[in-house]
């Protein structure tokens, strides 16, 4: 399976690059579930975000949509 290099806008995981699934035409998963732990007594989260676009290197934009509780999105 290859690999896409996405970097998150917005949101908790703002400006974070990591390397994401790329589906068969290339492209990261429409929408990606990211869990980031929190310190007590704030339990974790799940942060939903949606591609954007690839820009002139090759990385794709995720855009934060919002935050659920641990699960909900799921």
């Amino acid at each position: 399976m290859s690999e896409v290099t996405v970097r998150f806008v917005g949101g908790p995981a703002h400006d974070l690059v990591r390397s994401l699934p790329a589906g068969p035409d290339g492209t990261p998963p429409r929408l990606w579930v990211l869990r980031r732990q929190q310190a007590p007594p704030t339990p974790a989260a799940d942060h939903l975000y949606a591609r954007q676009r690839a820009d002139e290197a090759g990385v794709w934009s995720m855009r934060f949509v919002r935050t659920d509780p641990v699960g909900v999105t799921e």
